[in-house]
């Protein structure tokens, strides 16, 4: 939408091309030196009834409350666009791109719902004009949690993981506003799942673990980005930074009810420990699940895992594994099957000491691969991180883009 204001009018010498309309200090400098300097013939007065072509810009969206979710495109009646500001307050400027005939200028992202935007136009000729809109406000905002959190360090095996509060219709329109960047142009994927909770959630993970030292941006520029009728808006972006640490593998073999810590290849620890108790639901899982968090003491009661009133214990040096409740932890009162056989109600238990070594040299984002016939199933990919579970290919195929 123009402005509506005055203009200078007046007769444009021979093969001077037509330019903005004037506003502000500029068009009264213009009068004054239009008066000042005069002109011989007399045909050259401000407001005489000679016309300048229509030189205002127009823009896509208009009013108070404009449809968001869409580019902002300003175009120019007569002329070559020289530059475009769209701003957004605190929200910054839109960058865009003007067309090949000069006429057009496309945002790169869309416009935010209850956003207001002022934009500015420039031609070739150094003329401007201003106009503004604001758009319509979200009837339903949409959130999301990120891991890991900003400014960590972290094992090889952690994944970037998105879950959102509200359901994702639009998948494709999400994942394509997630940018990823590391420092060493690693390659990986996002694949949609559905989290522990219930909830969507999408996670990036490269083919292989990540190697160390790598540093890892994600940038979810997804202000603007409508997830679907039950989802809502987002009114916001996203951003978390982290870097991948030493190259650490915790292999626990539950049939010989062991675990082993090796460090760029090295085995560093041996530890005898007890696992779940095979051939039901008190057996652990098998497969390579990701150290979640170090929780350190915590109350450890069997209902909240659906086995009844089997145990209730203040746990030490727990570490969680998968959102199931699986831990590997202390477990003082089980030493006689240390080594010995798994008879745990489904978590890798150890002595204290051996769990203190451990629990002060692994990092959130390792991972521990566990292997064995004495388990009752694998991890799922949704149940703490187990995207490692699937193979590459069945792992890209989850994203919303291939």
């Amino acid at each position: 939408m123009s402005s509506a204001r005055p203009r200078i009018r007046r007769s444009a010498p021979s093969g001077r091309r037509a330019r903005l309309a004037l506003t502000g200090p500029a068009a009264l400098l213009a009068a004054a030196l239009t008066a000042c300097a005069g002109d011989p013939s007399g045909s050259a007065e401000v407001g005489e009834d000679a016309k300048a072509p229509d030189t205002s810009v127009s823009v896509n969206l208009k009013g108070r409350a404009a449809a968001p979710g869409g580019p902002v495109k300003v175009t120019l009646a007569h002329g070559k666009l020289k530059t475009v500001s769209v701003t957004a307050g605190k929200d910054g400027a839109l960058a865009g791109k003007i067309s090949a005939d000069g006429r057009t200028w496309t945002s790169d992202r869309v416009a935010a719902p209850g956003t207001a935007y002022s934009v500015e136009a420039r031609d070739t000729d150094g003329g401007s004009d201003r106009a503004a809109f604001a758009t319509a406000e979200a009837e339903k905002v949409n959130k999301l949690s990120l891991a890991p959190g900003k400014n960590t360090t972290v094992g090889i095996a952690q994944p970037l993981s998105v879950v959102f509060d509200h359901p994702v219709k639009d998948k494709a329109a999400v994942e394509r506003a997630l940018k990823v960047s590391t420092s060493n142009d690693t390659e990986g994927s996002w694949g949609w799942l559905q989290d522990y909770s219930g909830k969507d959630r999408v996670d990036w993970r490269p083919e292989e673990y990540w190697k160390p030292g790598t540093k890892v941006t994600l940038d979810a520029q997804l202000n603007g980005v409508d997830t679907g009728a039950d989802g809502g808006w987002f009114v916001r972006d996203y951003t978390t930074t982290f870097t991948v640490g030493a190259a650490q593998v915790v292999k626990v073999d539950l049939d010989r009810s062991r675990l082993a810590l090796h460090r760029d290849g090295k085995q560093v620890l041996d530890i005898p420990m007890s696992a779940g108790t095979p051939g039901g639901e008190k057996a652990s899982w098998r497969g390579t699940a990701v150290l979640m968090s170090k929780e350190g003491t915590i109350n450890m009661r069997s209902e909240t895992v659906g086995l009844g009133d089997a145990y209730d214990k203040m746990v030490d040096y727990s570490m969680r594994l998968t959102w199931s409740g699986m831990y590997v932890h202390a477990a003082p009162w089980n030493a006689g099957y240390f080594g010995q056989a798994n008879r745990s109600s489904g978590c890798v238990g150890m002595s204290d000491a051996d769990a203190a070594a451990l629990y002060g040299q692994v990092r959130v984002g390792d991972p521990f691969e566990m292997t064995g016939a004495q388990a009752k199933g694998t991890v799922a990919e949704g149940n703490g991180y187990g995207a490692w579970n699937l193979s590459w290919e069945d792992w890209a195929a989850k994203s919303a883009l291939r």
